[in-house]
């Protein structure tokens, strides 16, 4: 994904958002809270599988859907939730990175 990747589906998302009179809702608490709450949501999918059945869940139609659309939503709140407070989700995701080859280096 690249950079214009990103901020092309941020314009879509806010477009999505004005059309509807939502930007007055997507303030940085609430996109985090909203954040969470649809992490947890693919958290549930995997919550009372087993370590093997988790390593399977897109061979199934309907968990796969589960899965994928878990996956959006969660990248469109913290798209969102980045755009809001001005963060380069790709840039900040580089210098986390970078960050942790100091912190763990490979042995």
């Amino acid at each position: 994904m690249t950079d214009q990747d990103i901020t092309g589906l941020q314009h879509r998302l806010a477009e999505f958002a004005a059309a509807r009179n939502w930007e007055q809702y997507h303030t940085p608490k609430n996109l985090a809270a909203a954040l969470s709450v649809e992490a947890s949501e693919l958290v549930e999918i995997f919550q009372w599988l087993t370590p093997e059945e988790s390593a399977r869940v897109m061979e199934d139609a309907d968990s796969a859907h589960r899965v994928t659309d878990e996956v959006a939503d969660v990248l469109a709140y913290l798209l969102q939730f980045c755009a809001v407070l001005g963060v380069d989700p790709l840039k900040a995701l580089a210098a986390k990175i970078e960050r942790n080859e100091q912190r763990f280096p490979a042995p």
